[in-house]
């Protein structure tokens, strides 16, 4: 019996190239994340090809989302470092040794 979904990895970049007008339609500061978008979705190719879906999109965005949510996780364990600093800053403050954030966050890479 022959194949009935095609492979994955080639129909997941014809499946990004089909976006390419929409891209083109972008602002240029815009198109970069855009590419960075769909590079999430490469990055997953093993597990969309495991996945067997005969749509696509479907793993496209699912993988972009997961890109998204590990994006949103890093940046929630970043805050909680710097709530935590700010909140023994706060509690040196009261005994008069509280110091300047700027220094904890240029430590966290935070502008």
């Amino acid at each position: 019996m022959g194949r009935t979904i095609p492979p994955f990895r080639p129909a997941l970049e014809h499946e990004i190239q089909s976006w390419k007008d929409y891209r083109r339609g972008l602002n240029p500061e815009e198109r970069p994340l855009m590419d960075k978008i769909m590079l999430e979705a490469r990055k997953r190719s093993d597990a969309g090809s495991l996945a067997a879906r005969p749509l696509i999109s479907e793993v496209l965005f699912l993988s972009i989302l997961i890109g998204q949510q590990k994006e949103i996780e890093k940046l929630k364990a970043r805050l909680e470092k710097i709530e935590n600093i700010d909140q023994k800053s706060q509690i040196a403050g009261k005994t008069g040794k509280r110091k300047n954030l700027s220094h904890y966050f240029q430590k966290l890479n935070f502008s």
